[in-house]
């Protein structure tokens, strides 16, 4: 049997916690593990093996030119969501890369954004087992009005680590 990736073993650690304290060691952990994320300042609201919820919020620092959020800090946080859930099942002797984003950008943003993406089983599955491939993520992002500002497909591939 395979290892958990190093993802899934700091989140079942942290099951313990008080949600408060959970929700904020996974936001601090995101934060750290990948800079763009920490200077962005995603939030992590839920992360399991089949769902992820982040927000950014609209802070000066993610901002575009009309006040919104800039439209790669979307982008950002979909990929974030997705590689996250891809990566709380993807094998820890495996490596997880983004082998392509589609983002089509539908209206402006107003406020916050969230993200959530998702996996089934029959994904999951996939993840798991198969030594190498790809999968495409899904991932629904939201303003505060609950509209969709974008659109977006995610493609994670996985392949084996050097040893």
């Amino acid at each position: 049997m395979t290892r958990p990736s190093a993802l899934a073993t700091f989140v079942a650690k942290t099951e313990k916690l008080p949600k408060a304290v959970q929700k904020l060691a996974l936001t601090l952990m995101m934060r750290n593990g990948v800079k763009m994320v920490g200077t962005s300042k995603i939030d992590v609201l839920e992360l399991t093996h089949t769902r992820v919820h982040l927000r950014i919020q609209n802070r000066r620092i993610v901002q575009n030119h009309i006040g919104g959020v800039h439209a790669a800090a979307m982008a950002l946080l979909a990929e974030t969501a997705t590689g996250f859930v891809a990566s709380m099942n993807i094998p820890g002797d495996r490596l997880p890369l983004l082998k392509h984003m589609d983002v089509k950008y539908i209206k402006r943003a107003k406020g916050a954004l969230e993200a959530i993406a998702t996996l089934d089983a029959d994904a999951i599955t996939i993840l798991t087992n198969e030594p190498k491939g790809e999968l495409l993520v899904p991932v629904v992002v939201t303003d505060e009005d609950g509209q969709n500002p974008i659109e977006a497909k995610m493609t994670w591939a996985w392949i084996p680590k050097k040893k």
